[in-house]
């Protein structure tokens, strides 16, 4: 390997809804005996995934396998309204992580199928974001995800709305979005845009190095819709060479010139850490920054609840001031600085 530079992309990595899924997680992995359940994995990442059940988080397809009486945790995705309700029977003790961004198009939905609307939802099928979107009103909402599948649907009696996947990529949803403005010239929409500004992010960091770098370095996992979506942009950006990684382990040997690193949205900065220590560049890393990202998600509000009650032991066990505590400071701990600390030693 002869890499000459690095160009960094920036943002990349974790968005704000990773991050408090993760530390969400974290939290019950270290108040609760094992197993803590998680339905679905927390993010589609497999190093985070894997991280987890080294510290005995089962990971499950289905609610009905968790045992009665075990702790249960709910992914970032989103889940359907009848998994969030067996879950509250069957778990000990649950804690929703699902994005704030899903739980606002899950609002949306609920409130346009409520008004007499039919939602048209661009979703990828069977990811899981859109599984538990479209479950919020399932005889109100149809899924598509082409322009063929959106000419194919049937003239509506009632009012349409247009919704989306959070984690599309602006180039997946804008062909779907016009073809069913153009069907339904009438359709309502939101006010603000149901893509991620994460995923928004880290597409507009990669265009900014896409055309300078000899190869491109896409981290992330397979089934991660804002990772694979990275992919396919820098392909059609004409970049001479695209390859999606899980880690450093995959990175060939062959590199030379300039070769540009980005990160999907599930990625930990650790991976990036391992392939920038990999590539080595002679010239260094250079970081390109469209924009800093200031988005903040406070944690679920059981999190928040079992935070306070490990607050109020610890100053009564040390004899402090119950008037005079202060406060824990989640925004300023990462959620890679988590995760590595969950690391085998």
């Amino acid at each position: 390997m002869d890499v000459q530079k690095v160009l960094l992309a920036s943002p990349r990595g974790f968005c704000a809804g990773v991050e408090m899924a993760i530390k969400a997680l974290a939290w019950m992995v270290r108040s609760f005996d094992a197993p803590v359940y998680c339905y679905h994995e927390i993010v589609h990442n497999k190093i985070v995934v894997d991280r987890f059940k080294e510290q005995g988080v089962i990971f499950v397809d289905d609610i009905s396998e968790v045992p009665l009486g075990r702790p249960i945790m709910l992914s970032a995705h989103g889940s359907a309204p009848e998994v969030v309700a067996t879950a509250r029977q069957r778990g000990s003790y649950v804690v929703d992580a699902v994005c704030p961004l899903v739980t606002k198009v899950h609002h949306e939905v609920r409130t346009r199928a409520d008004r007499g609307y039919h939602i048209v939802y661009i979703g990828h099928e069977g990811h899981e974001e859109a599984v538990g979107t479209m479950a919020v009103a399932p005889d109100s909402i149809s899924r598509v995800d082409s322009v063929s599948q959106v000419k194919a649907l049937p003239v509506f009696s009632k009012p349409v709305a247009l919704l989306a996947q959070t984690t599309l990529s602006h180039r997946e949803w804008h062909e779907v979005a016009v073809s069913v403005r153009q069907k339904f010239p009438d359709v309502w929409t939101p006010g603000r845009s149901d893509l991620c500004f994460a995923t928004t992010n880290r597409q507009s960091a990669l265009m900014e190095i896409a055309q300078r770098c000899n190869a491109l370095i896409v981290i992330g996992s397979a089934n991660s819709s804002n990772t694979v979506a990275l992919q396919q942009l820098a392909i059609e950006a004409g970049c001479n060479r695209v390859l999606r990684i899980n880690d450093d382990h995959e990175l060939p040997d062959d590199l030379t010139g300039v070769v540009g690193v980005t990160a999907g949205a599930s990625a930990p900065e650790e991976l990036v850490d391992r392939v920038l220590s990999k590539l080595n560049p002679h010239d260094g890393v250079e970081e390109v920054r469209v924009t800093d990202e200031d988005e903040y998600f406070p944690p679920p509000r059981n999190i928040r609840e079992l935070q306070s009650v490990f607050e109020t032991a610890s100053t009564i066990l040390l004899g402090g001031n119950l008037l005079s505590t202060p406060d824990m400071e989640d925004r300023s701990l990462a959620a890679s600085t988590v995760l590595e600390s969950l690391a085998p030693r």
